[in-house]
């Protein structure tokens, strides 16, 4: 788990996400609901590959990402790993739609 210093520090370097509690979010409007399936199955993938998952939640073209180390109990790299990973995907995926 990340000591809170840590995790405000990079908070600071991935501005479209915020703290709650134990957990990070963010969410992402993509511009109609087809590009937000694309985001969800593209993190979906990625997620698998880092053996590490987001709690997501899909409402039309809204997705709410949500990161947290359940066994660790708090945060950790890997959450702020995917946390970018995350961003990555969606540019990606933003900037072709």
């Amino acid at each position: 788990m990340l000591a809170e210093s840590e995790i405000v520090k990079r908070l600071g370097v991935l501005p479209e996400w915020r703290r709650e509690g134990g957990e990070i979010r963010r969410e992402v409007t993509a511009r109609d609901f087809p590009t937000a399936i694309r985001i969800v199955d593209a993190v979906a993938v990625r997620a698998e590959e880092l053996d590490h998952h987001p709690d997501i939640d899909i409402r039309w073209r809204t997705v709410t990402f949500s990161l947290t180390t359940h066994s660790a109990g708090g945060l950790t790299e890997s959450d702020f790993g995917l946390a970018a990973d995350i961003d990555r995907i969606v540019e990606n995926i933003e900037s072709h739609a």
